[in-house]
């Protein structure tokens, strides 16, 4: 009976690359790496259905980065507020 290899993500991640691009069919790049073609087929499919989230990761956390941000400004501009009514109070400016 046969071992099972663990492959790297970064070997799993060149070999799915291959298998995208298209230049070497899959029992090609199976030869070369020594895998079988149905392991280069779920790579590659990983891969296609990963590409998805990595983009919606980053506008999301675009956005949580940036509804932070805003967050922070409207609790400054409240804090402002409150400091400058009390300094027209204290001062005598208030009508």
């Amino acid at each position: 009976m046969a071992q099972r290899t663990t492959h790297s993500p970064e070997f799993k991640a060149k070999v799915a690359r291959e298998a995208i691009e298209g230049r070497l069919t899959l029992n090609e790049i199976a030869l070369k790496y020594e895998i079988h073609p149905n392991m280069i087929s779920r790579w590659k499919t990983e891969a296609l259905e990963g590409l998805v989230e990595v983009f919606s990761s980053k506008r999301a956390k675009k956005d949580k980065e940036e509804e932070s941000t805003q967050n922070e400004l409207y609790k400054q501009i409240g804090q402002l507020k409150v400091e400058v009514d009390w300094l027209k109070k204290k001062s005598g400016l208030s009508r």
